[in-house]
């Protein structure tokens, strides 16, 4: 089927090419400015692109492309272009060519459509495949991303309002790798499912919810304005999805959360530095246990936290730290009878770097094993140099701290026995310090382990006694042999009569299961002289020495011990 007029019908050679074409072709005319079918394939006239058609071509796209066609050296124009089908929308790539024929008052011009509608809904339908996290159906990270960044583009175009300001949450699971080891895959996604569903069960529609990570979810949230109440009640309905236990399977699980926030600030509208920043205020949420909210000065910490990673990692590996020994006195008699062993780092660069920075830092990116292991494999190396200075074993213990983080990731039984087998040192004159949130986290392996410890005749120690949570029944039930009262007790005890009370107490409790117990932060010789009047076996603090290198603490050792 054709459409012709006098002119082209005088070179019936045009229809014998464009009739056969497989794609809708047509050739029009610039006639006295407006450009007009004169020719049309039976693939043109088939897809009801014909001017009185219900899909027919955008006649001002044609003469867009028409006019740029015949500017073009290249003689050629096209452009991408959705026909509207009441069976089916369809897209098409469009594209006028300058066709040279002599005899003609007017230039004639090529337009043919290239049918994209199957690549591009293909590609449609992988990029939201994707965007979308396969096992609770909500958008994934580069999906919560995309739809943000949609949502804030609609309204800074088409005269809309600007949106008064929103915030980006991150939700964090607590315990949820825990969960998936000792419950399995399985009930790990179940309970991601149920997060899910009870998440989206107290959004509003304005609101996006993603999941992002394993155990990490976000959520865009339009604020209405500045007021701290309005998010004060967001996060609180983020919360109370955790009020209920969760029922997976034959187990009922109680779980909790951590909650992070990043505000918007005007003229900013990256969703990937929001969600960074929300997650920067997510760790430290993790350890206040409420919903924290971002500020510049944490992205300075984050930082520095990244940079001593990186800085820490080396030193490790160019065996930069040193181990500092502050000793531990026989409350009796003012001997040494051990010291306990404080790794210390001295960066060429940043000077005297603090534990209390460096350790977290290193339980965080997983450096706290080697670290460890470095602790005690030099804490055993010191005490053979000493023994050697001295002609003989000398009676003495050392102290090495094994951080939770190492003890539920290592193989600490395995790990010691080795040590102290390449050093050759009695394993009695080791003694292990734990703290509380070893047995809080998970008592049933902290008393396998603990058991396998005391096998190998090492002593343990259960560090800052009185500050964590642990159940006083376990104390009964896991062999441990010092009980280590915290220096918050210690300290202004002589001041305090409650603390003395405390003190009193854990001494006590100690005498009762038969321990011997150590008092920190012993800083006056009253408090040492209370103490020891009390009934405490051991003493450490700055009273006696502050913890100094190897060399100092064999002195100061020499000195002291009966």
């Amino acid at each position: 089927m054709s459409l012709k007029d006098r002119s082209v019908g005088r070179h019936p050679g045009v229809a014998a090419v464009l009739d056969p074409l497989p794609i809708p072709a047509a050739i029009v005319t610039r006639a006295e400015g407006t450009p007009q079918i004169v020719l049309a394939n039976p693939a043109f006239v088939e897809r009801q692109l014909m001017p009185g058609s219900t899909s027919q071509i955008d006649m001002l796209l044609v003469a867009d492309l028409v006019s740029i066609a015949s500017r073009n050296e290249s003689g050629r124009a096209h452009r991408p272009w959705t026909a509207v089908d009441p069976i089916k929308t369809r897209r098409y790539d469009v594209t006028a060519a300058r066709i040279e024929m002599d005899g003609l008052e007017w230039p004639h011009f090529l337009i043919s459509l290239i049918d994209r509608t199957s690549e591009i809904e293909t590609h449609d339908s992988f990029r939201r495949e994707t965007m979308r996290d396969s096992l609770t159906g909500l958008p994934n990270r580069a999906g919560f991303e995309d739809a943000v960044e949609t949502r804030l583009a609609e309204h800074g175009t088409d005269g809309r309002a600007a949106m008064p300001g929103f915030a980006i949450i991150t939700l964090d699971i607590a315990r949820f790798s825990q969960i998936n080891e000792c419950a399995g895959s399985v009930v790990g996604d179940e309970l991601i499912i149920t997060v899910a569903r009870r998440l989206m069960g107290r959004v509003r529609k304005t609101d996006i919810v993603a999941r992002i990570g394993g155990n990490e979810f976000a959520l865009f949230v339009p604020l209405r304005g500045s007021n701290p109440r309005e998010l004060s009640r967001i996060t609180s309905r983020i919360r109370d999805i955790f009020l209920k236990p969760y029922r997976l399977s034959d187990l009922e699980i109680q779980i909790d959360g951590a909650i992070g926030i990043a505000l918007s600030k005007t003229g900013q509208a990256d969703c990937a530095n929001y969600i960074r920043q929300s997650q920067i205020a997510l760790k430290r949420a993790k350890h206040t246990r409420q919903a924290e909210i971002y500020t510049p000065e944490e992205l300075d910490k984050a930082r520095r936290r990244f940079t001593l990673e990186t800085e820490l990692r080396k030193a490790i590996e160019l065996d930069r730290l040193e181990l500092y020994f502050q000793p531990l006195i026989d409350m009796t008699n003012g001997f040494v009878t051990g010291f306990e062993a404080l790794a210390r780092w001295k960066d060429p660069d940043y000077g005297m770097i603090s534990p209390v920075e460096f350790i977290p830092v290193a339980e965080e990116c997983g450096l706290i094993m080697p670290l460890g292991r470095w602790a005690l494999d030099r804490a055993c190396q010191v005490l053979g140099e000493w023994d050697r200075k001295a002609g003989e074993e000398l009676p003495l213990k050392v102290s090495v701290n094994v951080s939770a983080a190492q003890f539920a990731r290592d193989d600490i039984p395995s790990m010691v026995s080795s040590i102290l087998r390449a050093n050759k040192t009695r394993p009695q004159r080791l003694c292990l310090e734990l703290t509380e949130s070893v047995v809080v986290s998970d008592p049933a392996r902290a008393a396998k382990v603990m058991t396998a410890l005391r096998g190998l005749d090492v002593s343990l120690a259960m560090d800052d006694f009185g500050t964590g949570y642990s159940n006083l029944a376990y104390l009964q039930q896991l062999p441990i042999d010092v009980l280590k009262i915290d220096r918050s007790f210690i300290s202004q005890m002589l001041q305090e009569r409650d603390k003395v009370a405390i003190v009193r107490a854990i001494l006590s409790l100690a005498s009762a299961l038969g321990m011997e117990t150590t008092a920190e932060g012993i800083e006056t010789l009253e408090i040492a002289q209370t103490l020891a009047a009390l009934g405490c076996s051991f003493g450490q603090g700055y009273y006696y020495s502050r913890p100094v290198p190897a060399d100092e603490a064999y002195e100061y050792m020499i000195t002291r011990m009966g």
